[in-house]
């Protein structure tokens, strides 16, 4: 019985042969944790190979998984690297370990859309082989041909911000105004990647910024920091100085839809019961409210 339950969520979970979707479909409910569906980005993981990601998300409690490009593949294909030019063949070895796992692929980023749409539809036919609910990039070069594409694929697109820049002021990433200036008047499937973590580094409060963008959410890379300062490192959620709770609370009041990350760039090798911690407090969170 509990094996049959665990096949009928799986199916839930939107698991799925390579091509048999054309376009991205809504995260489902099961495979949500507290409300949200969380995961890990593999960067956290990034001292070990795709595979190893999607089992150590899985290991963590995570339900969902955003991976980047360039990772390496596998400990029996040490050479290849998995992005937006892998074989069939690689994503389907993908898919079944994601299936394996009960682990659901919804993002992938940060990654760079040309301003070239050639260039740029082979991201976007990559992340409709894997099913994909979103993209993350930085691209604001390439704002037409990304609306372009979203129309098309029915995939969205966030904006990711990284932390102020004091040498570059030509970066402005950092500021949710301007990466609303960037969406504003586009269509509603571009909007932000909201990285928390990088905002605090950026003296900015979260939940302010999460505001500023209210309705233009796609997706966030969450995290809680020992200090706020740019050296600042990540901690479990709930032992810093990001109000997590606050910032759940006006994701859910935005009737957020999109992938949660943990995005876990702390103690590389051995952050696997950390990651885990975050996750468990998501799932505390959705259990009190």
């Amino acid at each position: 019985m509990k094996r049959h339950f665990a096949y009928l969520a799986a199916v839930a979970c939107g698991f799925w042969l390579s091509g048999a979707t054309s376009f991205a479909a809504p995260i489902p409910d099961d495979c949500k944790i507290g409300g949200f569906a969380i995961g890990c980005q593999a960067w956290t993981f990034n001292h070990f190979t795709v595979m190893e990601a999607i089992d150590k998300t899985a290991e963590a409690g995570g339900k969902v998984i955003e991976f980047y490009p360039g990772q390496q593949f596998s400990a029996e294909q040490p050479d290849l690297k998995f992005d937006h030019h892998a074989t069939d063949e690689m994503i389907a070895q993908v898919q079944a370990r994601l299936k394996k796992d009960g682990i659901r692929a919804v993002n992938y980023g940060v990654v760079g859309i040309p301003n070239n749409e050639a260039e740029a539809r082979q991201i976007f036919e990559f992340a409709k082989k894997l099913g994909l609910y979103g993209i993350t990039t930085e691209s604001v070069e390439s704002i037409d041909i990304i609306e372009k594409l979203v129309k098309e694929y029915d995939i969205r697109v966030g904006f990711h911000d990284h932390p102020r820049r004091p040498n570059d002021p030509s970066y402005k990433m950092w500021d949710p105004n301007y990466v609303l200036s960037v969406v504003k008047g586009r269509d509603r499937r571009i909007g932000s990647c909201a990285d928390v973590g990088h905002w605090v580094r950026s003296g900015l409060n979260p939940v302010d910024c999460l505001k500023i963008l209210k309705g233009r959410i796609i997706s966030s890379h969450l995290k809680d920091l020992n200090e706020k300062s740019p050296e600042a490192h990540d901690v479990p959620y709930g032992t810093g100085v990001s109000d997590i709770p606050a910032i759940l609370k006006e994701l859910k009041r935005q009737h957020f839809v999109g992938n949660i990350s943990v995005e876990y760039e702390y103690n590389w090798t051995t952050s696997l019961p950390e990651v885990a911690q975050c996750i468990g407090f998501v799932r505390g969170y959705g259990a009190r409210k």
